[in-house]
Order: structure tokens, then C-alpha cells, then sequence
């Protein structure tokens, strides 16, 4: 790995560590992002001269902490600062930092962040995207596109949350257990869309994103440690395991989506798959059942089958209806519609697909599944302008190149 994607995947990995420890010390959202900001300028400036650090994350935290004194001291927005020698001192205050990351306090600095962005004073939308920009360091751009808005309006959104934490004057304490509990689902969510962000990528840009999907990982995993019986947060983890074993396989050498009945399966990542497996059984066992886990499951059909012909679609279609009953929802039935076409054909499953137009209007794969059934019917016609409708729509390069193979095929 050459030394500026290096560095740009250990700064990406230490933000929410960080970032977390130092609003620890400010209590003020835009003072510890602007003081990480700096600690990144200032990291990069000197890591290519000096080598890494023993610990990244600790000496972000060091000097981020000596950035945003040196702010608050210029702004005079606090009074009866310790004296200097307490910040300034320091045999090897880097070092402390980086030992107590080892415990559960350090832990709890993540979670509490975790737990601020994601607040009930905010309204969902505003808590999945502030918990995306300061927890992952999304780009207000990318962020912007997961929830199909401008970039404007993005901003807008994050900057209003940031106030209303402000005004709410929200403790930046870890809640309660009770509290937590509650707020679980809305943590749960914005990892998900993480992953998804990551996972998302195309395949010549992968390298750079995929680090989005450990990171999602890497929270779910924290999660599970505060919520070590929480079975929707087993099947969180397992189903982002389950897909994320897949990436080495879902590209081709020249970046074009290989669909997963194409997939060289002796890519898939088995150790992130045997994890996966197992962390489904240990949630089925609790039979408390959620859509993470049900979702979970179905991708765990896809893990098991040996071969693309040995995957038990009659399975897959049962769990789902039961998704449809627990979540409902246009693209849950849009995904058991792929199941229906290999159970009973496309007949069937495009006339499960044309009364969901009106909602997935604007979906690209509504459009390139509902090309796809048409093109195996025969109905050429309605096939391409499916097909035009999706390209219309990619958001990648590699997706509108895969409907033009479909384009290509009908001619």
C-alpha cells in the first residue's frame, strides 16, 4: 500500500476513536471535528518524515487536545483552565492516551458518541446523518447521495443537527441501559448505512471505500460488546459479514459488476463467513427474530450453496414474506420477486414487480429487474425501455455498464 492511502486509511480508522475522546474533553461537536481536522493536516505533514506513531489514534487525540486548548484559550470561551504544566507536562502523555484505549473507558468514548449523534431530539434523518459525518467521516457529498438529497441541503441538515444538540444542552454521558436499549435501533441503522455506503462502491473504486464497510463492522462488534445478548445486533454483524465476504468476487479485473449467480465463489472470504454463520446460530438460539436476522439468513443460503444451482430459493422466498410482515416494504418485495423467478419463472415474478412502478419509480433496480424478466419473455420492446429507464438512474459507472450488456444482448 503506497504511503498516501497508508495514511488516509489510519486516519479514516482512528476518527471515531478521536473524535470521541475529544469531545470528551470540549463537549462541543464542531470544536473536537475541527481539532481532528487539524490533527489529520498536521499528520500529514509529519508522518511521512517521522514514521508512523506506535498509536495513531493517541497521537491524533494529543494533538487535536493541544489544537482545541489553543482555541478556546484565543476565543476566551472557558475560564479557570488547569494550569499548563497539567496539559504540557507530559513524559509520555501520548502513551497514557494510548493505554487507556486499551479499557473499557475508551470504549465507552466511542459509544457515547455513538449515542449523542444518534439522540431522540434529533429526528431520525438528522441523527443518521450527523452520526455519519462526525462518527465515520463521511463526506457531506457522500452522505448527501446515500439519502438522494443535494449537497446543500445535506449540510443544512447536519448543521441544523449540530444546533439542536446545542440548544438540547444533551449530556455527554453514555445513557442508561434502559435509554440505550431504546436508542439501539437508530445506532443500528445508521451502521447499516455505513456498510451499505461502502458496499455500494464500484469496482474501481472499491479499494478506496471498502474501508467503510470494516468500519461499520468494527462498530457493529462494539455495539455487541455493550449488548452482548442483543440478538439483532448478532444478526447486524452476521449479515454485514455475510455480504462483505463477497466483495473479491462481486467486480471484475475491469470494474464490471459480476452478479452472484457469476461469482467465482472460492473468492469468498470463508473465515469472515464461518464468523457470520456462527454469530446467526448463536442469535437464532435466543428466537428473539428480527429483520437483521432474517436478512442475515437469506444471505446465509447464498454462503452455504456450494454452486449458484444448489441455493434453496424456496427458502429464500419464505424468509422474504416474513421480512415482508416484520418490515414491509417495496424493495423487500422487489428482492423476493428475484426469488419467485427462479421458483416459478418470470411470468410470475414480473407480475409481482409491475404494481411496485409507482413507488420505485426512481429505483434503478426496480428498472433493470423489470428489463431483465421482460428480456427473458421475449418482450423486447418494454425490455429496452426498462433498461433505458436504469441507466438513467445508476449512480456508478459500473452499473449503467451492466445494462448495457442487457442493451447490447437485445440488439
Amino acid at each position: 500500500m503506497d504511503e498516501a492511502r497508508w495514511i488516509g486509511t489510519t486516519l479514516t480508522a482512528a476518527r471515531p476513536q478521536a473524535v470521541a475522546a475529544l469531545l470528551r474533553y470540549f463537549r462541543d461537536l464542531d470544536l473536537a471535528e475541527e481539532a481532528f481536522q487539524e490533527a489529520c493536516l498536521r499528520a500529514l505533514k509529519t508522518w511521512p518524515q517521522n514514521g508512523p506513531p506506535r498509536d495513531a489514534a493517541a497521537w491524533l487525540i494529543f494533538v487535536g487536545r493541544n489544537v482545541a486548548l489553543d482555541t478556546v484559550r484565543r476565543q476566551a470561551k472557558q475560564t479557570g483552565l488547569p494550569p499548563e504544566e497539567a496539559f504540557s507536562d507530559t513524559e509520555d502523555t501520548e502513551a497514557e492516551i494510548a493505554e487507556r484505549m486499551d479499557g473499557s473507558h475508551y470504549r465507552d468514548d466511542v459509544l457515547r458518541l455513538l449515542f449523542i449523534c444518534c439522540h431522540p431530539e434529533l429526528p431520525t434523518t438528522q441523527q443518521i446523518a450527523l452520526a455519519l459525518r462526525i462518527v465515520s467521516g463521511l463526506s457531506v457529498r457522500q452522505i448527501a447521495r446515500a439519502f438522494l438529497i443535494s449537497e446543500a441541503a445535506m449540510e443544512q441538515r447536519i448543521t441544523r443537527a449540530k444546533a439542536r444538540i446545542a440548544r438540547a444542552e444533551v449530556p455527554f454521558e453514555a445513557p442508561g441501559a434502559v435509554e440505550r436499549s431504546e436508542r439501539l435501533g437508530i445506532v443500528a441503522a445508521m451502521i447499516y448505512l455505513v456498510f451499505n455506503e461502502g458496499y455500494s462502491a464500484a469496482g474501481d473504486t472499491s479499494a478506496a471505500r471498502e474501508p467503510l464497510c470494516d468500519e461499520a463492522i468494527r462498530l457493529a462488534r462494539l455495539l455487541l460488546r455493550l449488548f452482548p445478548a442483543e440478538p439483532e445486533i448478532m444478526g447486524l454483524t452476521a449479515l454485514m459479514l455475510l455480504q462483505h465476504a463477497r466483495t473479491a468476487a462481486r467486480f471484475d479485473a475491469d470494474g464490471a459488476v459480476v452478479l452472484l449467480d457469476q461469482q467465482d465463489r472460492g473468492r469468498w472470504n470463508q473465515p469472515m463467513i464461518a464468523e457470520g454463520l456462527a454469530l446467526l446460530d448463536k442469535a437464532m438460539r435466543h428466537r428473539r427474530p428480527g429483520p437483521y436476522q432474517v436478512q442475515a439468513a437469506i444471505a446465509a443460503l447464498h454462503a452455504r450453496a456450494t454452486r449458484p444451482e444448489d441455493t434453496d430459493w424456496g427458502q429464500i422466498d419464505l424468509l422474504y414474506g416474513t421480512l415482508e410482515i416484520m418490515q414491509p416494504s417495496p424493495v423487500v418485495t422487489l428482492n423476493r420477486a428475484v426469488a419467485i423467478s427462479k421458483l416459478r419463472g418470470p411470468e410470475a415474478a414480473l407480475a409481482m414487480v409491475e404494481p411496485l412502478g409507482d413507488k420505485l419509480s426512481g429505483y434503478f433496480h426496480y428498472h433493470g429487474l423489470r428489463g431483465a424478466l421482460l428480456m427473458q419473455l421475449g418482450r423486447k420492446k418494454e425490455a429496452r425501455e426498462g433498461f433505458m429507464a436504469a441507466i438513467g438512474l445508476a449512480t456508478t459507472p459500473a452499473e449503467a455498464a451492466h445494462i448495457r450488456t442487457h442493451l447490447d444482448a437485445l440488439k
